[in-house]
């Protein structure tokens, strides 16, 4: 293991689409979503810990979450785990974890990386990971690791890249969720890669970038320089947290920097943002159907996404292409092709039942 690495898992999200499984109270991260007998933070933190000393492992997370991380990962010191006091997006927690890392090791390169996504092949994962930390404590760049698109996928950001023959490919501009025809024309390009919200650099490279392009923000929290990995960390943070601008470093650093670099990958991934892309990764039976911690009789049904608790006994007939989720307190049947109202279809349940 390398003593300079170090690593950063983004825990704070909601996940409010996989609803009624993720709650605010129980977000996905905390959930076994793919029945493998491991929630999908504990995999991220096995993922990286092949590569990262454990204990140079981090997580982001709310405040409210503490106690699930704990849970979750009862190997982890309390000094592992950044507790966000208010919703501030990506760039303050980063900002934070970097100033944080930079304090026990001038020398670190981190990875910040998601705490619910799906990687099929992890030894590829690692691999490039480490070819990234590499390229990264030999130069001053910002690295993201961009997914070879196998379609014209309209649910993800695209990264336009300089067509070379390096593996290192510099950023020539970042596009959010394009529509469909404008994805097709990036495929057709070749040069376009999804974006996974995966970054690697060392921590100086980082905190040169908020420098010069979040100057207040940067300012806010090297006030607090004598306070990390001190007792008067929590704090401080508690204190000022608050006040930071509310931006993700894509807007706050990616966009504007002029260092920035792309590798392009091939790791089954997968950013689990929805019931229909986890259904894409899950084993199927042989009519399509996708089940979840469940024991499954189904006649003339077809592709449906079925997940419940306490591997209950379904029986389904005569429905294909719903998703069919039933928690201690909830069951959701709903067609597939709708699945981007659950946001908003959970909404309207509070507010119809009541939260809890």
């Amino acid at each position: 293991m390398n003593k300079n690495y170090y690593a950063v898992i983004m825990a704070g999200g909601v996940g409010s689409r996989f609803w009624p499984v993720s709650t605010p109270d129980n977000p996905k991260q905390f959930h076994d979503m793919l029945g493998t007998g491991r929630s999908l933070i504990q995999q991220t933190f096995d993922r990286l810990s092949k590569l990262i000393p454990a204990e140079q492992i981090l997580v982001a997370t709310n405040e409210r979450y503490k106690d699930l991380v704990m849970s979750h990962l009862p190997s982890m010191s309390e000094n592992q785990i950044l507790l966000e006091p208010a919703m501030r997006n990506t760039a303050p927690c980063i900002l934070y974890a970097a100033l944080k890392i930079a304090d026990q090791n001038p020398d670190a390169v981190m990875i910040v990386a998601p705490s619910d996504h799906f990687i099929e092949d992890e030894e590829a994962f690692v691999s490039y990971v480490a070819s990234a930390f590499d390229s990264c404590q030999k130069r001053d760049i910002l690295m993201t690791l961009g997914i070879k698109p196998s379609g014209p996928n309209t649910g993800y950001g695209y990264i336009q890249f300089e067509a070379t023959e390096n593996e290192v490919k510099k950023v020539k501009d970042f596009t959010e969720k394009p529509d469909l025809e404008t994805a097709k024309k990036f495929l057709a390009q070749g040069d376009y890669l999804w974006n996974a919200g995966i970054f690697i650099w060392s921590a100086q490279s980082i905190l040169n970038s908020f420098r010069i392009s979040l100057p207040a923000m940067y300012g806010l929290f090297q006030a607090g320089m004598t306070c990390w990995n001190t007792g008067e960390e929590v704090g401080f943070i508690k204190e000022n947290y608050g006040k930071a601008e509310n931006i993700s470093i894509d807007y706050g650093i990616m966009e504007k920097a002029d260092n920035v670099y792309v590798m392009a990958t091939e790791f089954g991934w997968n950013d689990l943002g929805t019931w229909g892309s986890l259904y894409e990764k899950l084993n199927k039976d042989h009519e399509e159907n996708a089940i979840v911690n469940a024991q499954g009789f189904l006649e003339d049904a077809k592709r449906n996404m079925i997940s419940t608790t306490l591997n209950k006994k379904v029986v389904v007939g005569g429905i294909s292409d719903f998703i069919i989720v039933e928690t201690d307190d909830t069951l959701m049947i709903y067609p597939k092709s709708k699945e981007q109202d659950i946001k908003e279809v959970s909404k309207a349940a509070e507010l119809r039942f009541g939260k809890g």
